[in-house]
């Protein structure tokens, strides 16, 4: 892997400061449509590379907020994750349409959704409405809650099971 494609990785990894500054410039320049999901994103698959790539499609940038080892942790069980969140970070900044990747240390992404004030916040089929966080925030600050469907027998936990 060349160096310069390793610092476009690292660029797209960011704190929520970070991010919030760049937004706020983004939205004075150009008000750029945010798409926001999230995510453990533990072994990245097919299921995941679909949902990303339709989720950048509804705007002009996707930002993933990806839980932190210590929330997979407490969401997922002792054994998870198993790739640790540098790693998680790196492949989903690797993806062309990712564009923001920012780690949140809390067991949802409410803080990062109120911060990042997205114009779409995108959960899988394997939510509805009324369990998405953040969902009534989005709606109440003029954005919307898109839900995409899933590539069936595509999912983490299938493949951990395949393994053992």
């Amino acid at each position: 892997m060349n160096s310069s494609f390793n610092i476009g990785i690292k660029l797209k990894i960011v704190s929520l400061h970070d991010l919030e500054l760049i937004l706020n410039k983004l939205r004075i320049d150009r008000n750029p449509k945010v798409v926001f999901t999230n995510g453990c994103f533990d072994l990245v698959h097919r299921g995941h590379v679909d949902y990303l790539s339709r989720a950048r499609d509804l705007g002009d940038m996707l930002i993933v907020g990806l839980n932190s080892d210590a929330s997979v942790k407490r969401l997922k069980g002792e054994s998870r994750p198993i790739s640790n969140e540098a790693s998680r970070a790196s492949v989903l900044a690797a993806f062309s349409f990712v564009d923001y990747v920012v780690v949140f240390e809390e067991d949802t992404p409410l803080k990062l959704i109120e911060a990042i004030r997205p114009d779409i916040l995108v959960k899988g089929g394997d939510y509805n409405h009324d369990t998405i966080v953040g969902a009534d925030f989005v709606e109440r600050n003029g954005g919307r809650v898109e839900i995409l469907s899933l590539v069936p027998g595509e999912s983490t936990t299938n493949l951990v099971n395949r393994m053992k």
